[in-house]
């Protein structure tokens, strides 16, 4: 070619060639950036989608997914157990370990134990008012195991107490009689001489830190397992409408019952038991009441909801600092309203009626599961699967609840966080201070 240097020639091409394999790679590195930074809600929610297109369009081929969905339960009831006494272990100690335990610590705890328990108490009741699950129309894979909770009431409490905690700990459905040896070692552990205490609180500490990292592993694979769960639901269920139908009345109890704990409860006891009004503190803490509800995270809002008490509602230093920080780890009013209301609907949506003693099972197994909520990804999701081994239920319900769990998750984190401020609230009164509200 007259002109044109032959060496740069290919200089250029080679050149081009580099340009366009350096876009292609950008490209797919984009691509798999973006699919990672893609939130989990929304990878849950797409998994969700194809997973009700997959049962209604491949309904004969989810024998070759459903696998998907069995592997990520087991791998929740693998980590269950684990993740829940070193969890709940390690919080109990540290609480034992506080400062400021004394009367003042006796009073939050008290406080969080009521309030928690009233919203357990009111998912209940309107969970059994409404019936979100019944006619549901779900038939079973597996037959539960409900003998757990067979007998008068005062033998499925005396259940509680283990005659052998290592066939507990081999027996998903005694997570109740776990979770008491855990709050019974916890405590215990602050009993003892220091330099045992440190070894056991450093030694429960570290077993938990690795539980979490293989919690997070575990619910890595969650759209996958969801997807595997849905289409063979999908594919078995002969009326998808009433199937939407219970899931949006099942959002309807939850998210109703929070309101009801948040604007009704929470003030009364703010009014009558701490002498103020509660509406001028709920709008003094508005900032980070918005922020739980964007973020779905309580401990994400806690410097904000610590500046507002303080500030806002002239709560001390000293209430706040203790109150406060406790609050966001053990006091999940919200959440333990919607692991109630959940695990009875799913017991609906599957036709099984849960007698009185096993409903009591799931109030307590609620509340106490809800102390080892902190710090846990996705806590719905592992709370609820312990609540549902508690009574037997089958776990693959999970699958009708986090479809919408991002949205009641908004909501619940909002009431925890309401029920903190209220707890310093009260607190502060209870020592004597005088609030003034800004």
């Amino acid at each position: 070619m007259p002109g044109i240097d032959v060496r740069n020639y290919s200089l250029i091409r080679k050149h081009s060639d580099i340009n366009q394999m350096t876009r292609s790679q950008g490209h797919n590195e984009f691509t798999t950036i973006l699919m990672l930074r893609l939130k989990l809600h929304w990878q849950i929610l797409i998994a969700l989608v194809l997973g009700i297109l997959f049962g209604v369009f491949f309904g004969e081929q989810t024998v070759y997914i459903a696998w998907m969905g069995d592997l990520f339960l087991r791998a929740l009831r693998m980590i269950i157990i684990p993740l829940v006494f070193s969890s709940i272990v390690t919080g109990i100690a540290n609480i034992g370990n506080a400062r400021n335990i004394g009367m003042l610590g006796m009073k939050t705890m008290g406080y969080y134990l009521f309030t928690s328990t009233l919203a357990i108490l009111t998912g209940l009741f309107m969970v059994n008012i409404f019936k979100p699950g019944v006619d549901a129309g779900i038939e079973l894979t597996h037959e539960p195991v409900l003998d757990v909770t067979e007998g008068t009431l005062g033998q499925t409490l005396l259940r509680i107490v283990p005659e052998n905690v290592f066939l507990s700990f081999s027996d998903n459905t005694q997570m109740l009689s776990v979770i008491f040896f855990a709050l019974l070692f916890g405590f215990f552990i602050t009993r003892v001489e220091t330099k045992h205490q440190d070894y056991l609180s450093g030694f429960f500490r570290a077993v938990f830190e690795v539980m979490m990292k293989v919690t997070l592993f575990v619910i890595r694979f969650t759209p996958l397992g969801i997807f595997g769960l849905i289409a063979a639901r999908v594919a078995a269920q002969e009326d998808l409408g009433v199937l939407v139908q219970s899931m949006g009345m099942y959002m309807f109890v939850v998210i109703a019952g929070i309101l009801v704990h948040v604007f009704i409860t929470l003030p009364l006891i703010v009014k009558y038991a701490g002498g103020e009004k509660p509406f001028r503190h709920f709008a003094a803490v508005r900032t980070p009441l918005i922020t739980a509800f964007t973020t779905s995270s309580s401990n994400a809002t806690l410097p904000l909801t610590m500046e507002a008490v303080k500030n806002n509602s002239g709560v001390s230093d000293k209430v706040c600092s203790f109150t406060l920080p406790l609050g966001a780890t053990i006091n999940m009013d919200g959440a333990a309203l919607y692991e109630c209301v959940a695990v009875i609907f799913i017991a609906q949506a599957y036709g099984i009626d849960l007698t009185i003693g096993q409903q009591v099972i799931v109030v307590l197994t609620s509340l106490l599961a809800s102390v080892g909520s902190a710090g846990v990804p996705m806590a719905g999701l592992v709370m609820i699967t312990i609540v549902l081994t508690a009574v037997g239920l089958p776990l693959e319900g999970v699958g009708l609840i986090l479809a919408v769990d991002r949205i009641i998750d908004m909501f619940r984190t909002s009431a925890n966080v309401w029920s903190d401020v209220c707890g310093a609230v009260v607190i502060a009164k209870s020592e004597g201070e005088r609030l003034e509200v800004r």
